[in-house]
């Protein structure tokens, strides 16, 4: 009995405890994992069919600016409550399909090898083109892409100009966020929203603007296909099982509806800035930097990597000299590409000022949002100053976060409690940069008034290619997947005025709670995933 319990241990799966594997060994053969897996994958396209059919009823598009909107399947999907209800029901059942397929893909391979990887390749290709040809989906930023861009057109500067500076600009989609706010978006973006515009003008002005979707949609691809790529490369140098990485932190379902179905900027960003990691980790440090800094020019919060890098590019035995200079060249090399980039556009470093629009908005769910606000909201019924309170309360979440930022990035890799010397070895040297960076991304996620579920993404990835543990580890994991997915299905739906919203997202909210409270408690496959388990610590033989 010991011995098949430890033969269960060393399948070097994350998932191999007996029930999880549904009571079978992990198969080691190509042909044995895909035929294992193959019900697995076909769930999560029919789930990527399903909210591609529901983004139809309730997918963002700019309803006063185009024609699809007058074709008879949009008017019947979108202007009576029964359409968009039966097309909200497609789109979250859609969606909670793709996150159980995504846990019994694991189950159903079980052991991580390298016959695992095609499998888990012809998963993510499946799963992904058909939300190319989704409407927008749980966020309509693709929309002030195309604003933004309309500003670089007209000779605007989307750093001091929100998007209320076009004419007629409500009928091009976006958030009345965006209204007065200025881009947030490094040159490089604004490049590419610019061109976007520039080859969809005569098609958008025709009655198509989602037409100038399309690059959004590519560039976000382009993201995930350097996710997919340099992921399990970035693991593997730290010791960490490469394919477990990539379904893990690339095929998770709230990255690719985040990623591909909402067409967010995050996604090139992302992969950018985990190409430029694995580039100065094997050092080849001019070239990691270029990657990031081409990342910072997407969006400037990578910024926070380049410390990280410079660590990277200085070695595990570099002493205060050697690292000071490589600090020095990294920082020096990116702003001066950032420099010429804005002296190209004419902008400068005008996204500097930028940084604090994504601060504008609070959400529930963040930590510091949610204290400012009911501190602001106490205050102000007792007469007091409640927003001064909330800005002081945000601004000293900022502040230690940046603290957090600098500590991570000067500490000595390796001394500490419990390690009471610095690291050597280059691999664990560089798996203790990277994780600290990925703590210092945490801490600006924690510590931030607004939390957007793309931005549990990237901590996802940069703590997945450092080792997210059996465990308590993996369940956080599959609980904050679960949560932000079915944040998304019932905050962003596109409803028509004349439709009960109200009605509309209590069915969403009531058909995710259901789903996820059967994977938890009630799946025969997949409950086992979300409890600790009993007896696994106690496999070690009695002396």
């Amino acid at each position: 009995m010991v011995t098949s319990k430890f033969r269960e241990r060393e399948v070097g799966s994350s998932l191999t405890h007996p029930e999880a594997l549904d009571g079978s060994n992990a198969p080691a053969h190509r042909t044995v994992i895909a035929k294992a897996a193959r019900t697995a994958i076909l769930q999560g396209f029919i789930g990527s069919l399903l909210m591609v059919a529901g983004s139809v009823g309730v997918g963002w598009m700019a309803t006063t600016s185009s024609s699809l909107i007058r074709t008879p399947l949009f008017i019947m999907a979108r202007t009576s409550p029964v359409g968009v209800i039966l097309c909200t029901v497609m789109l979250c059942v859609g969606a909670l399909l793709l996150l159980r397929s995504w846990l019994r893909l694991a189950q159903r391979i079980g052991g991580w090898n390298s016959s695992s990887r095609p499998v888990l390749r012809r998963a993510l290709w499946m799963w992904v083109v058909p939300m190319m040809f989704s409407l927008p989906l749980l966020s309509r930023d693709a929309y002030a892409y195309i604003g933004q861009g309309r500003l670089m057109v007209q000779g605007l500067d989307p750093y001091t100009n929100g998007i209320s500076a076009l004419s007629n600009y409500f009928s091009l989609g976006p958030d009345k966020l965006w209204t007065e706010a200025p881009t947030p978006y490094g040159p490089l973006w604004l490049w590419i929203e610019q061109g976007t515009v520039w080859v969809s003008t005569g098609i958008s002005d025709a009655g198509f603007p989602e037409v100038a979707l399309i690059p959004f949609r590519l560039a976000g691809l382009a993201g995930v296909v350097l996710l997919a790529a340099y992921v399990p490369r970035l693991a593997a140098l730290h010791g960490v099982n490469p394919d477990r990485a990539l379904w893990l932190g690339v095929l998770n379902p709230a990255l690719l509806i985040n990623f591909i179905a909402s067409a967010h900027n995050d996604s090139l960003m992302l992969g950018l800035v985990v190409a430029g990691v694995y580039f100065a980790s094997v050092k080849r440090p001019v070239l990691g930097i270029l990657l990031i800094t081409a990342s910072i020019a997407i969006k400037p919060i990578t910024l926070i990597a380049l410390p990280f890098a410079g660590l990277l590019w200085a070695g595990s035995r570099a002493g205060w000299g050697r690292r000071m200079i490589c600090w020095t060249v990294t920082l020096g090399l990116s702003l001066g590409l950032m420099a010429v980039a804005g002296f190209v556009n004419g902008l400068g470093f005008g996204w500097l000022g930028a940084l604090q629009t994504p601060g504008a908005v609070w959400s529930w769910y963040a930590p510091v949002g949610l204290l400012a606000h009911l501190s602001g909201f106490v205050v102000g019924l007792f007469g007091g100053p409640g927003v001064p309170v909330s800005d002081v309360i945000q601004t000293a979440g900022t502040a230690v976060s940046a603290l957090a930022i600098v500590w991570l990035a000067v500490r000595t890799p390796g001394r500490g409690i419990g390690l009471p010397a610095p690291i050597d070895d280059e691999r664990a040297f560089n798996k203790t940069v990277v994780r600290r960076m990925a703590w210092a991304f945490a801490a600006v996620v924690v510590l931030a008034p607004v939390i957007q579920p793309w931005y549990m993404l990237w901590l996802l990835v940069f703590f997945t290619v450092t080792g997210i543990a059996d465990g308590a580890q993996l369940r956080t994991v599959f609980y904050l997947t679960a949560f932000f997915v079915l944040i998304g299905l019932t905050d962003q739906l596109s409803v028509f005025q004349w439709i009960p919203l109200a009605v509309v997202r209590g069915v969403a909210i009531a058909i995710g709670v259901s789903f996820i409270a059967y994977l938890v408690f009630f799946d025969k496959k997949t409950h086992v995933l979300f409890r600790p388990r009993r007896g696994i610590s106690r496999l070690k033989p009695r002396s």
